[in-house]
């Protein structure tokens, strides 16, 4: 059993158990895969590696949405686990992810698909590294998300308490999948083209809230809060408060990603702060600035949004064109926006006062990234 801590909602101890959790589990996949061949042991080395570390953002979410319901600090350790299945069922989707974005790192490391890819360039395999690079993610990835149910139906929680959570999750990996696809087809959009019309750009604006509302804000924050809130018993009142805080609260989280995707400093986000704009995401901070860009520079950004081989300067110049336009501005007010509807919704909500608290420092520290 672990205790939470409201002045630090994710704490080392909180992140030990769920990083606990989490390594049991694969320790009984082992023998599994074992008996199978010994062909599989790369599935379960880099299973274990993707799951190691991350900011265990949803099994937090998750955790103070069942203390704040249950009203106790004290976390039993089947709800720990099926909190944890949370950060396995993500690590399957950021595999799928990489591979859907052909991204080249993860987490500071070689991306799964890059790995996969490696052994079939040292082994000298006949045929495609790539395509078997691409393979073996999309089979990794395949299998944490069977791994993330089992590990949440056995986690020993009672069957009470799986008939209530196990809704939350079904439309948790639901909402995901689909919202991944949408953002395939907002990706495959121009923007430069369908920003020079004012309907143009308010449908890309739409079609990007959208997909941040079902493939990052309900994922992230809303399912995780309400599966919590299930397991330690709540009504529908309560559940329809938690939706109220998580969903603007998730966009904002997303928001804020966003900006740093750009913005960030790269020591501290482990992530290329240019890798967004060579691949040309499409986010709300890149729709603003086209919308709002002037024609000459909406054009001199289209020529370097999405260029592979854009270097510092370019993303530089990319980065006065988006200042210049306002679109950081305007991002940076709807994250407020958002975040002052998700706490104006917490605060009204029938949970326990240390929940809310706990509930209240882990919303800061999720838009604000202080983890």
């Amino acid at each position: 059993m672990v205790r939470l801590e409201c002045a630090n909602p994710v704490s080392a101890d909180f992140r030990t158990a769920v990083s606990g959790a989490i390594g049991t589990f694969l320790d009984r996949q082992a023998p599994i895969l074992g008996d199978l061949h010994p062909a599989t042991a790369p599935l379960l080395e880099r299973a274990r590696s993707i799951t190691d570390g991350g900011k265990r953002l949803r099994p937090a979410f998750c955790a103070w949405a069942y203390a704040a319901v249950a009203d106790t600090l004290d976390l039993p350790d089947p709800v720990t686990q099926a909190a944890a299945s949370l950060d396995v069922l993500h690590t399957s989707a950021l595999v799928h992810d990489d591979v859907m974005d052909a991204s080249d790192f993860r987490r500071g490391v070689p991306a799964a698909h890059r790995q996969f890819e490696s052994d079939h360039r040292d082994a000298g395999w006949r045929g495609d590294p790539e395509q078997f690079g691409r393979a073996g993610a999309i089979l990794l990835g395949d299998l944490l998300l069977v791994w993330s149910e089992e590990m949440f139906r056995r986690s020993g929680l009672t069957t009470d308490q799986l008939e209530r959570g196990r809704p939350h999750l079904e439309a948790m990996r639901t909402e995901v999948t689909a919202g991944q696809y949408l953002d395939v087809l907002a990706q495959a959009r121009d923007p430069y083209t369908i920003s020079r019309t004012a309907e143009g750009r308010d449908q890309l604006a739409d079609l990007v809230r959208t997909v941040v509302t079902w493939k990052s804000a309900s994922y992230t924050i809303r399912r995780p809060l309400l599966l919590g809130a299930a397991l330690g018993g709540a009504d529908a009142a309560q559940l329809g408060s938690l939706t109220s805080f998580g969903q603007p609260l998730g966009r904002a989280f997303q928001y804020r990603d966003d900006v740093l995707g750009i913005y960030g400093d790269e020591s501290l986000t482990g992530k290329d702060s240019g890798e967004d704009l060579r691949v040309g995401k499409l986010t709300l901070l890149a729709a603003e600035a086209f919308g709002r860009a002037t024609e000459d520079e909406a054009s001199e950004l289209a020529a370097l949004f999405g260029n592979p081989d854009l270097d510092e300067a370019g993303i530089d110049r990319a980065r006065e064109i988006i200042d210049s336009s306002g679109a950081r501005d305007a991002v940076e007010e709807e994250i407020r926006r958002e975040f002052d509807l998700a706490l104006a919704a917490l605060t009204a909500a029938e949970l326990s006062g240390a929940g809310r608290a706990g509930l209240t420092a882990l919303a800061r520290a999720a838009v604000r990234r202080a983890f």
